[in-house]
């Protein structure tokens, strides 16, 4: 397929470093569609149908459309052979009743993208406070539905609260591929960054 690695999955192996990357944010801000939109492989899923029994619990404010919802995680796969890396992409649950998972998702991970919702961004505060109080690295995706983003990068930050001011925010458009490649190659910057830190420090 155009733009996908089609080397053997045994020589990749070989010649690139696994990398767990978590993509999390809050309830319908587009973590699954960014998962599919960037996966290599068909990408799994853990979607169930929204019910009558959600009611006054899932806040369908604003995404009244919304149909399903991720109740465990989503997973997908993208090799970067010119980085030496294969990322394991692994989408989080929205909704604060599956909350308790995000520590076991967080085992082995080494970054994550934010994906935020302007129009909700509210929503998002849990997913940065978790990043932030375990000391994740991460990258904030600031999700352009339809297109448009009414605010710039330094108002997104500054709304978020970050406790960082160096965190990237990036304007990104969950089903371009261009603009999730973009997203992920600037979080391996950021993880990169910060691992040479040290080293000049000590130098």
């Amino acid at each position: 397929m155009p733009g996908y690695d089609t080397t053997a999955p045994q020589e990749r192996e070989q010649h690139t470093a696994p990398v767990k990357i978590l993509v999390a944010g809050g309830f319908g801000v587009g973590k699954t569609t960014l998962v599919e939109t960037i996966s290599e492989i068909e990408p799994l899923r853990t979607e169930e149908r929204l019910t009558s029994a959600g009611i006054g619990v899932d806040d369908l404010d604003g995404i009244e459309s919304k149909t399903v919802t991720t109740v465990a995680m989503d997973f997908g796969r993208l090799t970067l052979t010119d980085a030496g890396v294969v990322l394991y992409l692994f989408g989080t649950p929205g909704q604060e009743r599956f909350w308790f998972m995000w520590d076991d998702l967080l085992n082995g991970a080494l970054g994550a993208i934010v994906l935020v919702d302007t129009r909700r961004l509210d929503r998002s505060f849990p997913a940065v406070d978790f990043f932030e109080s375990r000391g994740l690295p991460f990258v904030v995706g600031a999700n352009c539905f339809h297109g448009e983003q009414p605010y710039t990068a330094e108002e997104i930050g500054a709304a978020l609260h970050l406790r960082d001011p160096n965190t990237p925010v990036l304007m990104l458009d969950a089903r371009s591929r261009t603009d999730v490649r973009g997203s992920l190659l600037a979080l391996l910057d950021l993880l990169i960054a910060k691992a040479q830190a040290p080293a000049a420090v000590s130098g």
